[in-house]
């Protein structure tokens, strides 16, 4: 159990919090029902909910009775767009706090020594309609909302290290994989062919998809999950030296799994169910929150030495190498009052960052910067961060000249919109020198896309060979295997036992027993959609279908950030 602590709050002279507009919502949402007064929206007193006007007692409706349409117009927009990823969700209200600061490495105030601050979490799986089943094996979102002192800092994180994809362009295309075919309206639980369709023209995707369909694919509610960053972030310490970080959360309370056979037998919203009743029983769960980093030199190095590039999102860091430096932890130990302002309306952006975090060249996340503030604009809108849960809660008053826009709640009163020296704003100083962080990228404009090469599968193959053990192989070879049985094409599930093969000779023996289905012999005889093949014996095979040249990716590096890629030095280089 968690202990007992309350989150830090900020206040003014006059003991107002001064950047917290979340102060008026907590107010509304701790109000008891008996001590309101039922009325219309604008305020206005009214007798009873259920009453309306009419001719008579047994005439027409009267268009006067503002009572009635204020009720029903508001009924009839009280959905907003669901999320196109990460629809079915939930989550809760905690703390974070640092135990073993990381300032040497990082300048974020946040990993200072006793540092604390109030945080959301919200959980999700990824493909699936708001009303979708928890228990779908499916990746699982693991979001965090950190309200630091320096402003939020959003982690938005799975509860894998990888994901099925390095090219930021096939997002969207994978993302319609894993929805309703556009004929059918049938999901990949009636119909997979689509779903092994993509996932066998991209072999990068092998490491997530054998997690997806390890015993890893339906953990056992939120609270037994670990959670990823996945992507590179660089980390910058106070004289400006920088180092790559890798983010882990690691889940207290263990892990554990749901079997493909078990999970019809839990309800559609057990994860959530789960998470709530402990946190109400004040069973608060728990995640440790580690760091793997390496230098720039060492992250050249690495892929020199083993081919892992840390700008590719199917690829992890060995932790021998890496180990997990632990800085805080964190705890759950408050329930939403509102599921829909609290949860629905929240907004993550990997974007946002505080000083001494930055992004990295990953291509996966560089696309994610542009991609999450853009969809909550179009969801939520242009103001989604004036919302009281997505409000950064600072011991100083915020300012821009951002003004306007659909429910424009803090519009800055009358202070000027623009930079005004009549009433001019503070400022401070950038602590972070970009310069350096950056680095320096000089290039002509390239056509990228990446080529499946031998060291995409060591990961996997250690999974298989190394990690699982025979139990866990069998359960994997069940669950592809029946997946496997909705697919329409037998030309798919051959390619992607070719796939496995390039994994374990093993795996594609069984699979073929298990479906039927001969496989091909391995890729290097094959052609891909969406990749260029590196192992291709016939040179006539390496380009991705549609390409009559692969571009820079037939290099050496496919990406990665090979020897004197960095022109600056970072810590410990």
């Amino acid at each position: 159990m968690a202990p007992s602590a309350a989150a830090p709050t900020h206040h003014t002279a006059d003991g107002t919090k001064s950047g917290d507009v979340y102060r008026d919502y907590n107010d509304d949402r701790n109000a008891k029902a008996q001590d309101t007064l039922y009325t219309t929206s604008n305020g206005v007193p009214m007798p009873h909910p259920y009453e309306s006007q009419r001719v008579g007692e047994n005439g027409p409706l009267l268009l006067q009775d503002f009572h009635l349409i204020d009720l029903i117009s508001h009924f009839d927009r009280e959905r907003i767009p669901e999320r196109v990823v990460h629809a079915k969700g939930g989550g809760a209200h905690g703390y974070y706090q640092t135990t073993d600061p990381l300032d040497d490495i990082c300048m974020a105030d946040i990993f200072q020594s006793g540092k604390k601050c109030p945080i959301t979490v919200r959980f999700s799986t990824v493909g699936g309609e708001s009303g979708s089943h928890d228990c779908a094996r499916d990746p699982r979102g693991f979001s965090v909302k950190f309200r630091t002192d320096e402003g939020n800092w959003d982690v938005v994180a799975n509860n894998t290290p990888v994901f099925f994809l390095r090219d930021a362009a096939k997002f969207p295309h994978f993302i319609h994989t894993q929805k309703r075919d556009p004929s059918t309206h049938l999901t990949h639980a009636d119909d997979s062919t689509m779903f092994w369709d993509y996932l066998s023209q991209n072999p990068e995707s092998v490491h997530q998809v054998m997690i997806l369909m390890g015993d890893r694919g339906i953990p056992d509610g939120w609270r037994k999950m670990h959670g990823y960053y996945g992507h590179t972030l660089k980390l910058c310490n106070k004289n400006g030296d920088w180092v790559y970080g890798q983010m882990h959360m690691k889940s207290k309370q263990g892990t554990g799994f749901i079997t493909q056979a078990d999970s019809a037998n839990y309800s559609p919203d057990y994860a959530q169910k789960d998470l709530y009743n402990a946190i109400e029983k004040g069973d608060y769960p728990g995640w440790d929150v580690c760091w793997q980093t390496m230098t720039a030199k060492e992250a050249e190095d690495l892929w020199e030495s083993e081919k892992i590039n840390v700008f590719d999102l199917t690829h992890v860091w060995p932790q021998k190498r890496f180990p997990l430096r632990k800085v805080g932890e964190f705890f759950l130990n408050e329930n939403v009052k509102n599921y829909f302002a609290e949860i629905e309306q929240i907004a993550f952006n990997p974007s946002h960052n505080p000083p001494g975090i930055e992004p990295s060249a990953d291509p996966v996340l560089q696309s994610r910067l542009f991609s999450y503030p853009d969809t909550h604009r179009h969801r939520i809108g242009v103001n989604y961060q004036q919302l009281p849960v997505n409000a950064s809660q600072t011991p100083y008053r915020l300012a821009n000249f951002q003004r306007d826009g659909n429910m424009a709640f803090y519009n800055q009163g009358s202070r000027p919109a623009y930079l005004s020296s009549i009433q001019p704003i503070e400022f401070r100083e950038r602590s972070v020198n970009l310069d350096k962080v950056h680095g320096h990228f000089i290039g002509e404009a390239v056509t990228f896309l990446s080529e499946i090469r031998p060291e995409d599968f060591k990961a996997p193959r250690a999974l298989w060979e190394k990690v699982w053990d025979e139990d866990a192989r069998s359960r994997f070879i069940e669950n592809v295997s029946g997946h496997m049985s909705n697919c329409t094409e037998e030309e798919i599930i051959k390619r992607q036992i070719a796939i496995f093969r390039e994994v374990s000779d093993d795996i594609a023996t069984r699979l073929e027993k298990a479906t039927g289905t001969k496989g091909y012999d391995g890729i290097t005889n094959m052609r891909f959609n969406g990749t260029h093949n590196g192992m291709a014996k016939d040179k006539a095979n390496r380009n991705a279908n549609g390409m009559t040249a692969p571009g820079v990716s037939s290099g050496n590096n496919n990406g990665a950030p090979r020897a004197g890629t960095h022109k600056e030095a970072a810590v410990g280089a």
